[in-house]
């Protein structure tokens, strides 16, 4: 649905949530998240509404009342097709202490209270939905609710140590401290061996079959290049394509758009065996899947020689500390991985998980990040 104004709603209400942060506001992800789900849920057609669940969900304090008020008639003023004007039953003095009522809904408490509880329960839902199936606007709650994932990144062991209130004793630096008291006995020093973080391999089927998750896996992606680990990931189809400098990009939708241009069989064939086999001549025997968490995204639809995806998916399990399958079709009713694909990857799969729902991302990246 677009509006008069030539923008999308979806648009328009995240750059007020944008004026607002730019205005002092401390406008996070998850609350930009709650106000559009809750602007869902009340319709843009009850200015009203949509007043009362901005306040709801977008100020943390009475300091931010006047502000969100001002924004919300600046942005929203002349705006046809949008919520207009504060409505006057709504508007209320910031600076005026609010009288003490037995009745928590005299003052729209109730309301609001009901406001939060549906956005969250509609979130909720949106959370366990396949993405092959979301409309316009789902997607775009969905696209928000991924940029507030935080993905957590595996860790090694490396080789040196750090100190640590407890473990191996430390005798250069009991030693050291020994010394520094001429000699008389010193406090006990401990360390431990350090951690750092294990790359990540991300391998993305991008065919025609994987079409409607390809999006939300590669703004999953983008989430997981944007934390601290060594992450790489490529697209595979038809073809091998390395996408990782374009996902660095800090604003996923242009990471998306310069991720697409470097995508030649885009919506294409499958051939997971070929691709898999260059990624390792090319990359991961050269050290890139060494000790790495590589998990591949793909419903397991192979064109090719299935025989080929089996040994080259061996061949991959010898290199990296972990392979993680991931199949959209994982978390339906009624699935049996009977696919040829799927049959010769399974068994040199450390994992196999569903990837259809934002839920089952979360659980692809806790399983990453306990590997």
């Amino acid at each position: 649905m677009s509006t008069p104004t030539g923008h999308p709603p979806e648009e328009i209400l995240l750059g007020f949530t944008r004026a607002l942060r730019a205005a002092g506001v401390r406008v996070t992800q998850d609350r930009a998240t709650g106000f559009l789900t809750a602007t869902a849920i009340v319709g843009l057609g009850d200015p009203g509404g949509v007043y009362v669940a901005g306040r709801a969900t977008l100020c943390s304090g009475p300091d931010d009342l006047e502000r969100y008020d001002q924004v919300f008639e600046a942005w929203f003023g002349d705006r046809s097709g949008l919520p207009g004007s504060i409505p006057r039953e709504h508007r209320r003095d910031v600076a005026t202490p609010l009288p003490v009522s037995d009745d928590p809904g005299e003052h729209g408490g109730e309301a609001e209270r009901e406001i939060i509880r549906a956005a969250a329960s509609q979130a909720e839902v949106l959370r366990h939905r396949d993405v092959a199936g979301m409309d316009a606007a789902q997607k775009a709650l969905l696209d928000a609710m991924i940029r507030a994932l935080r993905p957590r990144p595996p860790v090694r062991r490396a080789a040196r140590h750090t100190p640590w209130r407890r473990g191996a004793v430390d005798l250069q630096r009991t030693l050291r401290s020994s010394l520094r008291l001429m000699g008389e006995p010193a406090q006990v020093r401990h360390r431990r061996r350090a951690t750092v973080p294990r790359r990540v391999v991300l391998l993305i089927d991008v065919s025609a079959s994987m079409r409607p998750y390809a999006d939300a896996l590669l703004r999953l992606a983008h989430a997981v290049v944007c934390t601290a680990a060594p992450v790489e990931v490529f697209t595979v189809g038809t073809r091998l394509t390395r996408i990782t400098l374009p996902l660095r990009t800090t604003d996923p939708d242009r990471a998306l758009v310069r991720a697409g241009d470097e995508v030649p069989d885009w919506a294409g064939g499958t051939r997971l065996g070929e691709t898999l086999e260059a990624f390792l001549d090319r990359w991961g025997a050269r050290g890139m899947a060494r000790g790495a968490v590589v998990v591949v995204f793909s419903d397991g639809w192979e064109r090719g020689d299935p025989q080929l995806l089996g040994d080259q998916l061996a061949r991959l399990g010898r290199l990296a500390h972990r392979v993680v399958w991931v199949n959209p079709h994982r978390g339906k009713d009624g699935y049996q991985p009977v696919q040829q694909g799927i049959v010769a990857a399974l068994p040199h799969c450390d994992h196999f998980v569903a990837g259809h729902s934002l839920r089952s991302f979360e659980q692809v990246l806790e399983v990453v990040g306990n590997a």
